[in-house]
């Protein structure tokens, strides 16, 4: 069978929280980037009530407004169930050529071609990472789409070998990495005291030189390694402060223990919470460092933001992030406190000044070439592949 030129494609966006991190931020840039194509005729599963958001897709430079489709329950049990249940015959009614499942799980008794997403492996190598019933569930999902999907897409290179050592797929893999907003994430403000306003709402003096840390607290993302190293360098940086934005996940109590067991903390610690989009690139461009410690990414998202905005990165070796980032970031080995300390010290005291600015033009270089267009190519590729 040979892939029309002109694809229809649905995707279950039913997952996608009202504030979107990681995969629901996935989720919301492909479909934007998939509403921008003439070759993509877009159907969207949503959540009851949540049709309004995916709609507006075509009204930011789509070529037309994709069909919305929100029927989908809203709790994530019984929206599991209805994907088994009820999906198959919406999809017969809506008549894709290949639905997409973006978050590891699909409808196991589709007539159409499958594609499914696998963001990572940490189910299998760390559930103790997850809620337990969560690592039940996906690994499940993630061993019926290595063996039903006709593609799966990885989001990096790291993932899909590390899929193919736990569960080797059937069906082909398409790697389709990530992209970026570059009309949002990039050097310069959109105009002058813009990033200031938006600092100062978040309560950070943009005098003070700061580490951000930006992304949800889990045990993966190891905020509390990243404490300890802030707390080793905080009396010989007496200025800087450290900015922990994002929601708290499961897990996050770790991080609240670490803070309280700082010794050079009170006063020198900014908890953001969730931060609102049109404040994250501020946050990024105004950062003395970035520093991104997870143990473990698919992909690693704000590393790559941070490289659009000209911010020095700090993140661990042997990850997506590295695979990203290569020499454009400083690289650490995961879970070392010292080393970290010690790579974000050389940045806060400008020791590490001219070798920090070439990682910076380089980082530039390397976000430039990484964008949602991209991705969304990536994965029509993908789409192709499965009608083929």
């Amino acid at each position: 069978m040979t892939a029309p030129a002109h694809l229809r494609v649905s995707l279950d966006v039913s997952a996608v929280p009202a504030e979107p991190a990681g995969a629901g931020r996935y989720t919301l840039e492909l479909a934007a980037a998939l509403a921008g194509r003439a070759d993509v005729d877009l159907v969207l599963f949503a959540r009851h009530g949540d049709g309004a958001r995916w709609r507006a897709l075509g009204d930011h430079g789509g070529v037309h407004h994709p069909q919305v489709l929100a029927v989908a329950p809203r709790t994530r049990p019984v929206r599991l169930a209805w994907e088994q249940a009820h999906l198959p015959r919406l999809l017969r009614l809506a008549h894709p050529d290949v639905h997409h499942g973006p978050h590891y799980t699909m409808p196991e008794r589709a007539k159409r071609p499958v594609v499914v997403t696998v963001h990572d492996c940490t189910f299998f190598d760390h559930p103790e990472w997850h809620e337990r019933t969560k690592v039940v569930l996906f690994r499940r999902a993630i061993e019926v789409a290595a063996r039903k999907a006709a593609v799966v897409v990885c989001v990096s290179q790291t993932t899909a070998d590390r899929l193919a050592e736990v569960c080797p797929p059937a069906g082909a893999v398409v790697v389709a990495p990530h992209g970026v907003d570059h009309g949002r994430f990039r050097p310069d403000e959109p105009h002058p005291g813009a990033d200031g306003d938006a600092l100062a709402a978040l309560g950070i003096a943009a005098t003070r030189p700061y580490v951000l840390f930006l992304g949800t607290l889990e045990p993966r993302k190891d905020v509390p390694t990243l404490v300890r190293a802030f707390d080793a360098l905080a009396a010989s940086n007496p200025d800087a402060l450290l900015v922990v934005a994002g929601r708290p996940g499961w897990g996050a109590e770790e991080v609240a223990r670490a803070l309280a067991a700082g010794q050079h903390l009170d006063g020198r610690v900014v908890r953001c919470g969730y931060v609102p989009d049109e404040a994250v690139p501020a946050l990024l461009r105004k950062a003395a460092v970035v520093a991104y410690p997870s143990l473990v990414e698919g992909y690693g998202l704000p590393a790559l933001e941070a490289l659009a905005c000209g911010a020095p990165l700090v993140t661990t070796s042997g990850t997506a992030m590295a695979e990203l980032a290569g020499d454009a970031a400083v690289l650490v080995p995961p879970g070392s406190a010292a080393e970290l300390a010690g790579a974000l010290e050389a940045v806060l005291s400008g020791a590490d000044r001219p070798a920090c600015e070439d990682r910076r033009h380089l980082g530039l270089e390397v976000a430039a070439g990484c964008t949602w267009e991209a991705s969304a190519a990536a994965h029509v590729d993908a789409y192709r592949l499965a009608v083929h």
